[in-house]
């Protein structure tokens, strides 16, 4: 059985606009109810005696203009404003003879059972008054119409922002695994050519364990910094295979700071680069420490590592940049100009990479 296609009407984005014009609809002609009521009052009409008339012919002026805000829906996509602007024209035209009609039919209610002659000069100026109000309600609908679809735009490009952003902010997410997991093997090689299979071997669960864990993360789900931390130290149980014998981390954070909300992984290229750069680089033993502190309403985040003295180009050298640029470049991405990354170093013998993200707390 086939399925008959959608009508414009069937849509959900009509159906809002069918619901805004029924609602723009009533509060206008209630408005011009109430308008002819006070001018009538001042050239003697009673409000209260001529009141049901009026009801019937705006509520029958309101039945017309639904009908075209109707019309106008369907041809919305299909006209430019001139021709929209000559519609409601010619629609005003058509429907004013009706509430002429109807305005000339309440009178004679209102004469009966005296005769009532027709008035040509009085039913020109009602017809004026019909076409002014009939058309007045086609023009604003039609700007009401046009602000609606700018909006709607406007709400369809925020959600093709919003998943580009998802796109790009996952993509980055995952360049951190195969540069990350090109770093460890190059690690787990270096054990097994130095005859250390048993390392070799917790390292290899390590990092499956790791591995494991990296990959369930949402990229675009933001985890505490302890939890971010918690996933570092398991980070350097891989590491510390190779350099436990030289190599000391050191964490000073307060209990205060540890719930603030960062990026998942953003650490992991820090403390990447700081033990591949800075462990790997040096022959004696090497501290890294990571610190962060809250002042004001921004997170700073600073891992800082030791390096050989004679590195005076440490960021030239193979492959150091990827990790740094894919956390600025995710920084960048999900906050903008709110969020700063500097990375270099800070004495001949030791290097630096800070980070500093508006404060969320978990």
């Amino acid at each position: 059985m086939n399925t008959p296609a959608m009508t414009t009407d069937d849509t959900p984005e009509s159906c809002g606009v069918l619901q805004a014009a029924l609602r723009l609809n009533i509060l206008y002609w209630l408005c011009m109810f109430v308008a002819d009521s006070i001018l009538g009052y001042f050239i003697n009409i009673d409000p209260i005696e001529s009141a049901p008339l009026k009801v019937v012919l705006f509520g029958i002026s309101a039945v017309m203009t639904y009908l075209m805000a109707r019309l106008l829906i369907r041809l919305r996509h299909r006209l430019n404003f001139l021709q929209k602007a000559l519609l409601c024209f010619l629609m005003a035209a058509v429907t004013a003879p009706i509430y002429t009609a109807i305005d000339f039919i309440n009178y004679t209610i209102c004469q009966y059972p005296k005769p009532v002659n027709f008035d040509p000069l009085y039913s020109g100026y009602t017809l004026i008054e019909g076409v002014s109000m009939l058309f007045g309600w086609s023009c604003l609908f039609v700007a009401a119409l046009d602000n609606f679809e700018v909006l709607e735009r406007e709400r369809l490009l925020e959600i093709a922002r919003k998943e580009a952003l998802a796109a790009q902010m996952q993509a980055l997410r995952y360049q951190i695994n195969p540069h990350f997991l090109f770093n460890t093997l190059n690690s787990i090689a270096g054990l097994i050519e130095e005859g250390a299979a048993t390392r070799a071997e917790r390292m290899v669960l390590s990092l499956s364990t790791f591995m494991r864990t990296t990959l369930a993360l949402d990229p675009m789900h933001d985890v505490s910094l302890a939890d971010e931390i918690a996933l570092q130290e398991e980070y350097l149980e891989i590491e510390r295979e190779r350099f436990a014998d030289r190599m000391t981390f050191k964490i000073s954070v307060p209990d205060g700071v540890k719930s603030a909300l960062v990026p998942s992984l953003i650490l992991q290229p820090l403390i990447e680069n700081s033990i591949k750069h800075g462990v790997g680089a040096t022959v004696g033993p090497v501290e890294v420490t990571l610190s962060a502190y809250r002042e004001d309403n921004r997170l700073h985040v600073i891992v800082e590592n030791d390096m050989p003295r004679d590195d005076a180009s440490a960021d030239s050298r193979p492959g150091i940049g990827v990790g740094l640029r894919n956390v600025e470049e995710r920084l960048r991405v999900r906050f903008q100009d709110a969020a700063g990354f500097l990375a270099g170093r800070i004495s001949p013998s030791r290097y630096r990479a800070a980070i500093s993200l508006p404060w969320r707390s978990a």
